[in-house]
């Protein structure tokens, strides 16, 4: 040992040694591993690297800790003397990550290993004090180990702690050329209550994925004395059936290169129709990139420039509305619990799950924040049930965390999240449609509200039971009361209801004109425009106000205010290269009208904004195709025997969601959409007596590179 502490005036030049506590493998145990089922899966694991093709849990006496014995078996290729002692027995070994550094695969069933860190098998000490090993290998010797946790204790360094190896020369566990590892561990840390062996059968199961079992490995896990444990355990099989929407989806490098959605309503459902949609569909036509960002600034994600490989995001989607589930489940309890403790999206490489996305815990995708921001759109973690599944030797930039808790947040790890957010966004918005029917179709209606019914019902009881006249017309007195007041809550809510709709409307419009004034600010300087379009803003919250309180309109021109929404959206049409044919210039006669001009402005500013969104789809899937697009926007005015309409079209996509469903509120085909711009835009326009149509291409004047695009038809009575 050097003499660090010499105090004359020289210099002390040591080589030292690191020496690791004995209670290091204590702490690893402990602070690594989290719980019971994550130090079991990890066991798990290495039979799964050891090619084994089955893996037998059992237990008995588990509520006890002196009695209490837990059996993990497998019927791998088991460990050599050698292994035992250089691998096993060697904390943080670099033995499997060598072979996928390698891309050395098993010699049964070609599997390159799960595991890498070398640590996982510490995890048992989570379970118990004393670890029985027995282990063999093929044409090798049988080889035993026991170690006793607590003997760490009473040494200092991990080097001086004693392990008991036996070589076996004659076989006792492993016999007639049988192959395999067998842990015994007893007595238990913590005695075992039915709730934490339901809840670690739950992370078995879900160890593979439930849509892409491999046939080359099962797990099975019992606690022998304890069968009742397990009784009423809902399995996937039970809860698939329930599922209302499919999807399977395969992404590579920059965009989905495989889409399958099933909309599969159940038999008691006969007033809708099964219905799927491939990647041919219209809608994909401009989400088959895959993007990020918001909806004013997305950007193209290409996992080629990592190595993740290509990906498939598979899932079921369910629906808990009260309306839904009385449809056809019957244990409408337990469905529920499956799904709150089973729910979400699972990751799983080569089959086998990746910790711990997709526990309660874990809402890594923020698909709970996603749900309340957006709630008749996005999907929470108790609606789906969903996997991806990545392929281990490509997947090597997603890098698993050392305490089992995901991969490390890396730029890979971005791209990959991203990636699943977006197509994510593309399935809520076609299950939006079909959820939409479903619940116009069996919802609740003014007939089947519940207290209307629930009334007419008792009056009913109350006119055939109750004999004496004067009783009789005071009950129905104060049921027709209850009834009236009701109403008048209902009304006035609906109205409060209104109203926070259109206040949500400024906000959506406000941040287009505050979009606008960023942008004058950075091309311009703070130059003159800046105090118009200010100025116009505080116009058009006084002018959405209208919506709540009735307000004057007043005689203008249509030219006007078209020239007024080009004027407030000329940076961002700039900015987005997008080209306006202003045919309405050439438009001769009469176009003035009474309107209410902010509201007709508002109206005119959505329409175009929606435009250059969907222009700009376009121009990315071109793009990424190697084909050259020009953004444009034809606009003109229009007039018939009985009405003056302002035409917009544009050569983008064209409508993704049937034009019938188009206006309802909070339906939209953007991803994070509101899906309330068009929705108000069809109130405006009904207040003024007119309407918002969707006419074809050939029912309106306009040239024919805007024949796949959208059109809109702003059509005012005269």
């Amino acid at each position: 040992m050097s003499d660090l502490s010499n105090n004359n005036n020289q210099d002390i030049i040591s080589t030292l040694n690191f020496k690791p506590r004995a209670r290091l493998l204590l702490q690893l145990g402990d602070q690594l591993i989290k719980n019971e089922s994550i130090a079991l899966t990890e066991l798990v694991k290495n039979s799964y690297d050891a090619d084994s093709n089955k893996v037998s849990i059992y237990m008995e006496n588990v509520d006890s800790f002196e009695n209490g014995v837990i059996i993990i078996e497998d019927d791998g290729f088991g460990m050599t003397p050698e292994i035992v002692e250089n691998v096993w027995l060697e904390p943080g070994s670099d033995f499997k990550s060598q072979y996928i550094a390698e891309n050395k695969t098993t010699p049964r069933y070609k599997r390159l290993p799960i595991g890498e860190k070398g640590i996982g098998r510490f995890g048992v000490h989570k379970l118990g004090n004393i670890i029985e090993l027995t282990t063999k290998s093929s044409n090798e010797k049988e080889v035993y180990v026991h170690i006793d946790w607590r003997d760490f204790n009473n040494y200092k360094y991990l080097s001086e702690v004693p392990i008991k190896v036996v070589i076996r020369h004659h076989p006792q566990f492993f016999t007639n050329g049988k192959t395999g590892t067998n842990i015994v561990i007893s007595d238990l840390r913590k005695t075992w209550e039915r709730g934490i062996a339901r809840e670690v059968k739950r992370s078995i199961n879900s160890l593979s994925s439930p849509f892409n079992k491999k046939d080359s490995f099962h797990t099975e896990f019992e606690i022998f004395d304890k069968p009742g444990w397990f009784e009423d355990l809902v399995e996937w099989k039970d809860v698939k059936e329930y599922s209302l929407f499919y999807f399977k989806i395969k992404m590579k490098e920059q965009q989905i290169i495989s889409f399958e959605y099933k909309f599969t309503p159940w038999n008691t459902m006969s007033k809708l129709f099964p219905k799927k949609i491939g990647l041919d569909d219209k809608l994909l036509e401009t989400e088959k990139i895959l993007k990020r960002g918001d909806k004013n600034n997305k950007e193209v994600i290409n996992l080629s420039r990592h190595n993740i490989g290509e990906l498939e995001f598979e899932g079921y989607i369910f629906d808990l509305d009260s309306f839904i589930l009385k449809l056809g489940v019957s244990d409408k309890t337990g469905f529920r619990k499956y799904l709150k403790s089973n729910g979400g999206i699972k990751v799983f490489r080569d089959g086998l799950r990746v910790y711990d996305y997709g526990e309660p815990e874990n809402d890594w995708l923020g698909l709970d924040y996603r749900r309340f921001q957006n709630p008749s759109k996005a999907i929470s973690n108790n609606l789906i049930i969903g996997s991806i599944s990545l392929n281990r030797a490509e997947s090597i930039d997603l890098i698993e965390k050392t305490n089992r808790e995901g991969f490390v947040e890396n730029e890979a790890y971005s791209d990959f999240k991203n990636a699943i957010l977006h197509c994510l966004d593309v399935v809520e918005s076609i299950r939006q449609i079909d959820k939409k029917k479903l619940k116009d179709i069996y919802g609740p209606t003014p007939k089947s509200a519940p207290l209307s019914s629930t009334i007419a019902e008792a009056k009913i009881f109350i006119e055939a039971r109750i004999r004496d006249n004067e009783v009789k017309d005071k009950i129905l007195h104060y049921f027709t009361k209850i009834e009236t007041d009701y109403k008048r809550v209902s009304d006035n809510l609906i109205k409060a209801a209104g109203a926070g709709l259109s206040m949500s409307v400024v906000v959506h419009e406000v941040e287009k004109i505050l979009y606008e004034v960023i942008k004058v600010l950075n091309a311009e300087k703070a130059s003159d425009r800046v105090l118009d379009l200010v100025t116009h803003l505080s116009k058009l919250i006084d002018g959405y106000a209208e919506i709540i309180r009735k307000s004057d309109q007043t005689n203008l021109p249509l030219s006007k205010i078209i020239n007024q929404a080009l004027f407030n959206t000329e940076y961002r049409l700039n900015a987005h290269q997008v080209e306006v044919i202003k045919d309405y210039k050439n438009f001769i006669g009469n176009q003035t009208i009474k309107i209410s001009k902010n509201l007709v402005l508002g109206t005119l500013i959505n329409i175009i904004d929606n435009s250059i969104y969907w222009l700009d789809q376009k121009y990315i899937s071109a793009k990424s195709n190697n084909q050259s697009f020009e953004k444009k926007i034809f606009i003109s005015i229009e007039e018939e025997n009985n009405s003056i309409s302002i035409i917009v079209g544009d050569n983008g996509v064209g409508f993704s969601i049937p034009t019938e469903d188009i206006t309802e509120p909070f339906v939209s085909a953007k991803p994070g959409g509101m899906g309330l711009g068009l929705h108000i835009a069809s109130e405006i326009m009904e207040a003024h007596g007119g309407a918002i149509l969707f006419p074809e291409f050939g029912d309106v004047e306009i040239p024919e590179e805007f024949k796949n695009g959208a059109i809109v038809k702003l059509s005012f009575s005269k």
